[in-house]
């Protein structure tokens, strides 16, 4: 069954317009209530960003939820991950998170979990819409939903987040800036670096429902580059309006992706004996980073963009770690979905354990520049009009894969939501990769 209404991430849009209205998301919870009534569960945990929309939102799928028999405990501002640590430790039927994660104030989203911690099962997402397009029923009064409010839920996830790391291990002796994205993570993140001993300066973390991501966070990171520099901090920590994504910069003001932090965990990882045999990136990944984790003698996998993805394949492999360059990190023996604060806790343990600056680590993977070109084409019938695999499209590749060999590679996919053919070359020389790109970029504008 074709999915209607979610997305890899839940159901997202902007705010005022469908789906992103109070009626909707009324329906949605009837819907999800429904779902989980028919499994004969009816507890659910709801976390929210900080977007002044969140509690438009949450009350919507408060009343859905209650009428349909659920009962529901708030959790208020909170962490993507953080609501998906909840709603196991709560041994919930569910979670559903509130967020656009790293979009602006003007848009938001719903997503859930499973009573597991991770993202739901297409077959639930599909019976979930199934009731979306039935009436709503109420059931009879004395078997509504109950709600109430968790007044300790950013205290237990502190407490777990400090046990992400082992209880010899303290940060005394680093100083930490945090970029809290003035999101989920303004009253988490910095009492966590803080309470294992880190110097910490907090910048982006006083939310006021409008200013959430704006020129901050792990999309931005202009600010927090000076801010390291400024306070002569040793790293610097950016996460994005839900938390569920890192973005770093050294102490010399240079940024660290997600690439660059799944490498230097991997190699931390290694040298403990904790990580297996398999680590999982995506079509995107840098390529520098599948070599990386090859001459660690570990296998590379890649997986679909999207963490959805990255978690199936993780599951499929065993591996207990995965990521995406952007900043997604998952590190499954901690917590089943990416998890920003977690992620930099493993990386700042590598510093303390090696003695060496974050500019140093970062050194265990050799960056390939990347050029990506989107061409945009005529959308027909919800595809975009261009077949990737006509002659002339695929000679252009082949041409470039011959020139670069072993140097690089390329990639070529049609976006999943705009009409665009996303071409990207990556190899050893930045000006080549970016001759090359439009070579196959042109031949993709001509079919």
């Amino acid at each position: 069954m074709a999915r209607k209404y979610f997305g890899t991430d839940g159901i997202r849009g902007e705010i005022g317009k469908f789906p992103m209205t109070p009626e909707f998301a009324l329906k949605l919870g009837w819907a999800a209530g429904k779902v989980l009534a028919d499994d004969g569960r009816s507890l659910v945990l709801i976390g929210k960003d900080t977007r002044i929309s969140g509690y438009m939102l949450e009350s919507a799928l408060q009343a859905g939820l209650v009428a349909a028999g659920v009962s529901i405990r708030l959790l208020g501002p909170m962490p993507t991950p953080a609501v998906a640590y909840l709603t196991q430790a709560f041994r919930a039927s569910a979670g559903i998170v509130i967020s656009a994660s790293h979009n602006p104030y003007q848009d938001n989203g719903v997503k859930f979990f499973s009573s597991e911690g991770v993202k739901l099962a297409d077959d639930i997402e599909e019976r979930i819409e199934e009731y979306l397009e039935q009436d709503c029923t109420v059931v009879a009064s004395d078997k509504l939903g109950k709600v109430e409010f968790v007044k300790d839920a950013a205290g237990r996830y502190i407490e777990f987040c400090k046990r992400a790391l082992p209880s010899h291990t303290a940060l005394s002796g680093l100083r930490v800036v945090v970029d809290c994205a003035n999101g989920a993570t303004y009253h988490i993140a910095p009492n966590v670096l803080a309470e294992l001993g880190a110097d910490v300066i907090t910048i982006a973390n006083e939310p006021d429902g409008l200013n959430i991501n704006q020129n901050c966070g792990a999309t931005s990171l202009k600010s927090l580059q000076n801010a390291v520099q400024q306070y002569r901090a040793d790293i610097g920590v950016a996460l994005d309006g839900d938390g569920d994504r890192l973005m770093m910069v050294d102490h010399k003001g240079n940024i660290v992706d997600g690439d660059q932090a799944l490498a230097i965990i991997a190699q931390h990882r290694l040298d403990e004996g904790t990580i297996g045999k398999h680590v999982v990136g995506t079509l995107m990944s840098n390529l520098g980073l599948e070599k990386a984790i090859e001459n660690m003698g570990l296998q590379f996998h890649r997986a679909d963009v999207g963490d959805r993805y990255v978690m199936k394949v993780m599951n499929e492999t065993g591996a207990i770690l995965g990521g995406e360059g952007s900043g997604h990190v998952i590190i499954h023996d901690r917590i089943p979905t990416g998890d920003g604060i977690i992620a930099a806790l493993q990386v700042l343990s590598a510093i303390i354990d090696s003695g060496k600056t974050l500019c140093e680590l970062k050194q265990v993977m050799t960056k390939y520049p990347q050029t990506l070109v989107n061409v945009r084409v005529a959308q027909r019938e919800g595809d975009t009009g261009v077949d990737l695999d006509n002659d002339k499209i695929q000679e252009a590749v082949a041409q470039v894969e011959e020139q670069l060999g072993s140097r690089g590679r390329v990639l070529l996919r049609k976006s999943g939501t705009e009409p665009l053919v996303r071409v990207m070359v990556e190899g050893e020389d930045e000006a080549e990769t970016k001759i090359l790109a439009d070579l196959i970029a042109d031949a993709v504008r001509e079919s």
